[in-house]
């Protein structure tokens, strides 16, 4: 039998994400080197970490050059946004992402809407302001509640949930101090909230997991709005004929973007609200898996994801995918957040063989013991044969872990 070559991959990106992502490569055996830059302290348990900003992409595709990397994978919307790309295409380099003209439309929080907008796919009412008395005057006019946002979200964004027209302006007001550049204000929805990836060549698109998501930092929806405290896959909430529906919106987005030349490839999350009757809305876009639902989408796939990558990268996918096999198990997640950063994780050792823990960016003290970053921490996922058997061993792994001011959601697929 002839010996198989094992290749050499690069992920680009830093949180819990990226850390799924390179987990997921790195138990392959035909794969011989997972290198992340500029990655996290966690992913050096199966990973080398390059010290290379996401967005510094001239410099990455001189690493990827001088090591031979076979394949790249961009995670980071940062590095999406610098079009690692367009500039890897363009020095004949494969890599699986969009490039950063076609994947505009999913980068920002204005982008989004504007093209929702545009495509005549139902989303929210909203508005876009970049002038905080613009949008002081609309909220307070506005149908409470309203969900008020940056124009980019990350961790590091404010995003509020506001029932009041008073803490929509003092939303606002602290807008202004980070000094935004735009505010989108949208009507808040009550409903079920979930994403559908899809993952394309560009021009041949198929789904790729169906999966709920929790924003809320409480249970039952209250406290904080974060980017995501959980996920289960699948969702059994959504109806096959709603995913139908997605999928025809996303065949439609597809198709504009190869109509102007700028065909996206890669992951698109497209963001979803459903409310009653298999009605729903779209509210955006993801370039990657998100870091709530990484590990529980790659969880239940049984494709190899190397292939999977490198067919779209290099032109085959049509030829080579008629759908993703799956493994028909479930797979539930639930983010630890912590309130400060530099407290001691316990536990990560007696976790569960089953359990993946997924770092956002943790660091390391001089005993090498993991230390918490404030905000969200940790990923804790597990896999099962049903969501209820999931559900209760991920549960019994989040009692094991623990550090100062631990909280999580409880109420995740329940």
């Amino acid at each position: 039998m002839d010996k198989v070559e094992k290749k050499k991959v690069l992920i680009v990106g830093s949180g819990a994400s990226a850390y799924a992502t390179a987990y997921k490569f790195s138990q392959d055996v035909n794969i011989e080197e997972v290198y992340v830059a500029p990655g996290n302290a966690a992913m050096s348990e199966f990973a080398s970490i390059i010290d290379i900003r996401e967005d510094n992409v001239d410099e990455l595709l001189v690493f990827v050059l001088k090591n031979n990397i076979d394949l790249t994978v961009a995670v980071s919307a940062k590095a999406v946004k610098a079009d690692i790309a367009g500039l890897f295409q363009a020095n004949s380099q494969d890599i699986f992402a969009p490039a950063a003209i076609s994947a505009e439309f999913a980068l920002s929080r204005s982008n989004s809407k504007r093209f929702l907008y545009k495509q005549h796919i139902p989303t929210p009412r909203f508005g876009i302001f970049e002038k905080s008395s613009l949008a002081l005057d609309y909220v307070s006019k506005a149908q409470m509640p309203v969900v008020i946002t940056s124009n980019e979200v990350t961790d590091a964004s404010v995003l509020c949930a506001c029932s009041t027209i008073d803490s929509a302006r003092r939303c606002i007001e602290d807008m202004v101090l980070n000094n935004e550049d735009k505010i989108i204000i949208e009507e808040y929805l009550q409903g079920h909230n979930f994403t559908v990836y899809v993952i394309t060549d560009g021009y041949h698109v198929l789904p790729l997991a169906v999966c709920a998501e929790y924003k809320f930092l409480e249970d039952g929806d209250g406290g904080l709005l974060t980017c995501g405290m959980g996920a289960f896959v699948p969702d059994y909430k959504v109806s096959r004929q709603v995913i139908d529906m997605v999928m025809e919106n996303v065949r439609s987005i597809l198709a504009s973007l190869e109509n102007k030349g700028t065909p996206y490839l890669g992951i698109l999350g497209v963001e979803c609200v459903l409310l009653d009757n298999d009605n729903f809305v779209t509210t955006g876009f993801s370039t990657f898996l998100k870091d709530d639902s990484a590990q529980a989408v790659l969880n239940t796939l049984d494709d190899n994801l190397y292939i999977l990558f490198k067919a779209c990268a290099i032109g085959s996918f049509a030829d080579d995918y008629e759908q993703i096999a799956t493994k028909g198990t479930a797979s539930v997640s639930a983010v630890l957040y912590s309130r400060d950063d530099g407290n001691i994780i316990t536990g990560l050792d007696l976790t569960d063989d089953t359990t993946v823990v997924s770092h956002f960016s943790t660091s390391k003290n001089e005993l090498f013991e993991y230390l918490t970053n404030k905000g969200r921490t940790l990923v804790v996922t597990q896999e099962g044969a049903t969501l209820s058997s999931a559900r209760r061993l991920l549960y019994e792994n989040i009692d094991i872990i623990n550090f100062k001011g631990k909280k999580f959601r409880s109420d995740i697929c329940n």
